[in-house]
């Protein structure tokens, strides 16, 4: 069960320390992976050494309460750090308390139940004809309800042991997640998503520039976003875009864009990969069923990655990781780090809660300002504060409405252990929206453990 929280704990002399080769620090700057035995994991180190003078970090922990997962991990992350001469010491636990106490930045990237439950998600709802997706529809749904009671642990656990640590979301799924950790865990967290960074990065790709010249006016929901605009230079060149886009802009893990002329012209906005399978469930449908579970791929890459991870000459992130969908993703988290560290504002699109800052007007006036919302924000050692955004069009406001309403009730469905809540959930949720497959695949995630509801409807 990688990465996932629970009581399995070695003892503390099962903590493993490589000083660094340049000597001890005075100052410490203590950065903690929760479900560090991860094969993302090394993607994300590979930019903590990088640049991990510019952060002052001087210590890493990797935590997962898997050691079959974390030591091969560990142990490939140690040789890419003295391969670099980091600057920093590398520590490995099953403890939960030795890895996040005194940390500055906690990463939460944990999967309960591992790559076998994500199977369950992608599977189990294919078998109603619904889509089968590990963060949207009846999977994603299973995947929160499993998820939440454990990064609430998490949270207990930071509260008491680094206060005043920043978390680091990536957990799916992540505006679920995140808003779980505002709402409920009482800590100082953000949630983090690759895609629009790599919207960012495919466009500037596509028009030849360099993406510090490309800002996108991205708004809506994680995995349920619209890029309004994108401007090089302050210049809108989105007409342009929409007219040359093919299917570059997409990650790994889903099958390619295909609207259509048409739909771009009408709908005027780049949507987020993702939509694909709320504006085109059928097709979708479809293409899950021709194709190999997401999960049995994941699952023979992971086999493929933990050998080169084992492997003792091998210091180098693999290319073979690319093919696991998180492109990206170190940029996104350092970039968000390094920002939080300085008093000079960053802008940064992010999973936040739906204000500008304390006791403000809600940033989508239609939803709650304790809606977890993924939009652009500035990011400072002072917070992060979103920036406030153009009314949304009718196009895509009764959708972000919809969804948010799925979200809210599946935190309280997971929250409250409630079977009321987590049946009106699926019910609002667009990708099951049928009250009899809503009751059955239900029924089905009870019986599997994923809820244990202390009241029966």
């Amino acid at each position: 069960m990688h990465g996932s929280f629970g009581t399995m704990t070695l003892p503390r002399s099962a903590v493993r320390i490589e000083m660094p080769r340049n000597g001890a620090r005075t100052e410490t700057m203590k950065l903690t992976i929760i479900g560090g035995g991860s094969t993302y994991t090394p993607e994300l180190f590979e930019g903590l050494v990088s640049r991990g003078a510019e952060l002052g970090l001087t210590e890493v922990v990797l935590h997962d309460i898997d050691p079959a997962r974390l030591d091969p991990v560990a142990g490939f992350c140690r040789r890419m750090a003295h391969a670099a001469d980091a600057c920093f010491q590398v520590h490995r636990t099953t403890e939960l308390d030795a890895a996040i106490s005194g940390a500055s930045f906690v990463v939460t990237q944990i999967r309960v139940g591992g790559q076998q439950a994500r199977l369950r998600d992608e599977t189990i709802p294919m078998e109603f004809g619904l889509i089968g997706q590990e963060t949207t529809g009846a999977g994603g749904f299973a995947k929160a309800l499993r998820t939440i009671p454990e990064i609430l642990k998490i949270a207990g656990r930071i509260l008491e042991l680094a206060p005043d640590a920043w978390v680091i979301n990536f957990t799916n799924p992540s505006g679920i997640i995140t808003e779980t950790l505002l709402r409920h865990g009482g800590v100082k967290a953000v949630g983090l998503c690759n895609i629009p960074m790599e919207l960012r990065i495919e466009s500037a790709r596509a028009i030849g520039v360099d993406p510090s010249r490309v800002e996108l006016d991205y708004i809506g929901l994680n995995h349920f976003g619209w890029v309004r605009a994108i401007r090089m230079d302050g210049t809108d060149i989105t007409g342009m875009l929409l007219e040359a886009l093919g299917s570059g802009i997409v990650p790994a893990n889903i099958p390619e864009l295909d609207y259509g002329p048409r739909f771009f012209k009408a709908l005027g906005m780049i949507p987020s990969p993702y939509l694909q399978y709320f504006y085109q469930t059928r097709r979708m449908l479809d293409t899950l069923a021709a194709e190999t579970s997401r999960a049995l791929v994941v699952m023979d890459l992971e086999r493929q990655l933990f050998d080169i991870y084992r492997d003792e000459r091998q210091s180098t992130k693999p290319e073979l990781l690319s093919k696991r969908g998180g492109a990206w993703y170190s940029r996104v988290a350092i970039d968000v780090i390094r920002s939080l560290q300085s008093d000079m504002p960053a802008r940064h699109v992010v999973n936040l809660a739906n204000r500008i800052d304390v006791d403000s007007k809600p940033i989508i006036p239609e939803l709650p300002v304790d809606a977890v919302i993924e939009a652009p924000a500035m990011i400072s050692s002072q917070g992060v504060r979103g920036i406030p955004a153009a009314p949304l069009p009718e196009e895509i406001i009764g959708q972000i409405r919809h969804l948010k309403s799925y979200e809210r009730l599946t935190i309280e469905a997971a929250t409250l252990q409630s079977e009321r809540k987590a049946l009106m959930a699926l019910v609002n949720n667009p990708l099951v929206a049928d009250v009899g497959l809503a009751g059955k695949i239900l029924d089905r995630l009870i019986e599997n453990g994923e809820i244990a509801p202390t009241d029966r409807v």
